[in-house]
């Protein structure tokens, strides 16, 4: 059986950064191949770099993706190659979960819809309405840069999650969501084998990486302000101990938010660039402590944190905000504190450090329960109960 799983976003700057392999798509697609299912990867690619995705393990297909009205043409290039058994959209977006339920009418193909974000949420959530008047709709519409001819404009988001019980099954990752939208919790899954910290020497790494010296906080992902970067700052800015350093890992592909933070916080900062997903074991492997400072938004509620089991997979003693899920997913296994709280982040860096061979002795027991409940292998096992159900 073959499984098109549909993405809105395969640009570097979207599902196809780290060349694809950590983000939820990629690890879907991991999952259901490891049930023997052929799968395929198919997105668009709007104005951006387009990502460099290794093509040997998973197939990808790419298409230009364009605003109205030439993107009914990129669409339509895309609708016809969507030819399997059941069609994966991520996101209840009309370039995803729109284009399946296109397809679904005329070869009725069973959808299983992902939800892994609330893309509202970034638009104001329910409160966002289109401030409707005949002369705004003329210059949406007609002007070549028309806010409505972009396809996945909040106007039609919402109208796209309006139609969502109209999948066959629906998969989330977050408890948020659930309660949102319903659907089946499948949380995203890490490669347990490929992240193994008894393949990596941390001091090894800190010196490939530069970081030998440092005590090293680690952030590996993209900085954006719900997700707590400055809070982390500000408490080592308490703490004014020069060793310390918050290391970012690839930065953010959005805007300028990375510049921010170093115009005001440089000191404490230290940016990795890129890399291949294969190799953020051995670049997590460098950290004393993975953080994970959540402030409670929206926005934050909805996602998954992929650097919590990150740090998990690799016996890291986690810092984080007892925001949304965090607390369920470490069960106990790392160090809470309250979101926006920089005087408690503060007082926990300094408890670790102190007590370090404690802090790892937990980590330990944190990557055993990833292991247990969150692995791609714990996808699979999900993922097979939901399509059995098809």
């Amino acid at each position: 059986m073959k499984i098109s799983i549909l993405v809105s976003d395969l640009s570097s700057a979207g599902a196809g950064r780290w060349g694809g392999g950590s983000v939820r798509s990629f690890l879907l697609a991991q999952a259901l191949q490891r049930l023997k299912y052929q799968v395929e990867i198919l997105g668009f690619v709007f104005g951006q770099e387009a990502a460099v995705i290794p093509q040997s393990e998973i197939m990808v297909s790419q298409f230009t993706g364009y605003n109205y009205p030439k993107f009914l043409i990129s669409a339509s290039q895309l609708l016809k190659k969507l030819d399997g058994d059941i069609i994966y959209a991520m996101r209840p977006k009309p370039t995803t979960f729109g284009l399946a339920l296109l397809k679904k009418l005329k070869t009725n193909q069973p959808i299983i819809l992902d939800i892994d974000d609330w893309e509202l949420s970034w638009y104001g959530g329910e409160k966002w309405q289109y401030n409707f008047s005949f002369k705004q709709l003329y210059r949406d519409i007609i002007k070549p840069d028309g806010a409505l001819r972009q396809p996945d404009h909040p106007f039609f988001l919402k109208k796209t999650e309006g139609m969502t019980q109209k999948a066959n099954a629906i998969t989330i990752h977050t408890k948020f969501l659930q309660d949102r939208f319903g659907g089946i919790y499948l949380p995203n899954g890490k490669d347990t084998e490929l992240f193994n910290p008894h393949l990596y020497d941390p001091e090894e790494s800190r010196v490939y990486y530069g970081l030998s010296g440092y005590r090293i906080l680690m952030f590996p992902g993209a900085p954006r302000p719900y997700k707590g970067v400055e809070d982390v700052l500000t408490a080592l800015e308490l703490i004014n101990e020069p060793d310390l350093k918050l290391v970012i890992v690839g930065g953010s592909p959005y805007d300028d938010y990375d510049a921010q933070l170093s115009k005001k916080w440089g000191n404490w900062i230290i940016k990795l660039p890129k890399y291949p997903s294969t190799e953020m074991p051995k670049i997590v492997a460098a950290a004393h402590i993975v953080v994970v400072p959540q402030r409670n938004t929206p926005a934050a509620l909805a996602q998954f944190p992929l650097k919590l089991t990150d740090g998990m997979a690799m016996a890291k003693p986690i810092l984080a905000t007892a925001v949304g899920d965090i607390p369920e997913i470490l069960g106990g296994n790392g160090y809470l504190v309250d979101p926006e709280s920089p005087e408690q982040i503060a007082e926990k860096i300094k408890l670790i450090f102190q007590n370090l061979e404690a802090a790892n002795e937990r980590a330990v027991k944190a990557r055993e329960r990833c292991t247990e409940k969150y692995s791609i292998n714990s996808m699979s096992n999900i993922l097979e109960s939901v399509i059995t159900k098809l």
